[in-house]
């Protein structure tokens, strides 16, 4: 069962061009005739200029021009996850760090060029991150139907919300009207704006607050380790060195994980040992067991101040599901690319 968020009517574009139009000329107006105004006009301007980037975004916008996007877009993402579950995991975490690196661009997506070296291989992606594949296919099928209106960056959004949906977790209408950007960071990707899964509770709140995000979005954004897999040299530390953790979850990850480093460092575990493939809340009820596989996992219930909220998502699972969805929203917010800034890429793994 999933809960869908409602969502009020966002005004077209040429709805806001106009009234931005219609206030600057009001403001303008009446600065000449008052002093005062010139200061309000000057307010008018920094307000309404173009607002944020993330207020242009809209619900509906393909809805004219690749008005077939949505179920162009989930066709693919529902024939990908038959095949292979752990996919609706893998197109969800693309979209986290694809956003948490200068915004939501589809920065991830582009592969080394002779003027810059792509984010594929920073430490938090290279041999990670994954579903390349997919967008591709993606975008393919939707360049056939709407050739050069439709952004990569807006694909990945739109797979990652049809990918937790699949698995059972909640549905949220994703804006839309990102674009690409034009070159990637792997020197942003590797300075740690990606949270490690060894980060403390104070790392994980101070990285999602420096991306708009509050500890609560944090917490519920973290529930996405409900479905997927690790690598063995991401929990490794955990389940050896760890204290908070089941001694018997611990030595069951022990038995496919050698303690040497280097032995054994891509074997993965789920991070949900309960439910691995379905979106639910069985993440949080793992934390109070003392079964989080990641240490940034166990840090949310270890005596800190996000304890009382995991206790909540444990029990509640329509309040994970609800703040969840809001959580995601929000960070399809973050420094979106969107007017005459970036392009719209013909394939996704290049800049045009």
């Amino acid at each position: 069962m999933t809960d869908e968020m409602s969502i009020k009517p966002v005004p077209s574009p040429m709805q806001k061009f106009a009234f931005f139009i219609r206030s600057i000329t009001f403001a303008t107006k009446m600065a000449s005739r008052h002093p005062i105004w010139v200061i309000v006009a000057i307010a008018f301007v920094t307000t309404l200029g173009w607002g944020s980037a993330s207020a242009q975004l809209s619900t509906n916008f393909y809805s004219k021009s690749c008005p077939n996007v949505l179920s162009t877009v989930k066709s693919v993402v529902q024939s990908a996850v038959s095949k292979e579950r752990r996919m609706g995991a893998s197109l969800l975490r693309l979209f986290f760090h694809d956003c948490f690196v200068n915004g939501c661009d589809g920065s991830i997506l582009l592969d080394d060029t002779s003027s810059f070296q792509g984010e594929k291989t920073a430490g938090p992606n290279n041999n990670s991150v994954r579903g390349f594949n997919v967008i591709d296919k993606i975008k393919s099928k939707v360049e056939s139907a709407c050739p050069g209106v439709v952004s990569c960056a807006d694909i990945v959004a739109i797979a990652a919300r049809d990918s937790v949906v699949l698995l059972g977790g909640p549905r949220w209408e994703v804006k839309l009207g990102r674009r690409d950007a034009k070159t990637a960071s792997l020197s942003l990707a590797n300075s740690g704006v990606v949270p490690p899964p060894s980060s403390t509770l104070a790392n994980l709140i101070s990285r999602f607050k420096a991306q708009g995000l509050s500890t609560r979005d944090m917490v519920a954004l973290s529930g996405s380790h409900t479905i997927g897999q690790a690598r063995c040299v991401s929990f490794r530390a955990r389940i050896y060195n760890d204290s908070n953790i089941d001694s018997s979850f611990s030595k069951t990850r022990q038995a496919n994980c050698p303690l040497t480093v280097g032995s054994g460092d891509n074997k993965l575990a789920p991070l949900d040992l309960q439910s691995p493939t379905a979106f639910n809340n069985a993440y949080f009820k793992n934390l109070i067991s003392s079964k989080g596989l990641l240490h940034s996992d166990q840090e949310l219930f270890n005596g800190g101040s996000t304890d009382s909220l995991v206790k909540t998502y444990s029990t509640n699972s329509k309040t994970f599901n609800s703040d969840f969805a809001s959580a995601m929203i929000k960070m399809g917010d973050i420094k979106p690319l969107t007017g005459s800034k970036g392009e719209i890429r013909k394939v996704c793994s290049k800049v045009n």
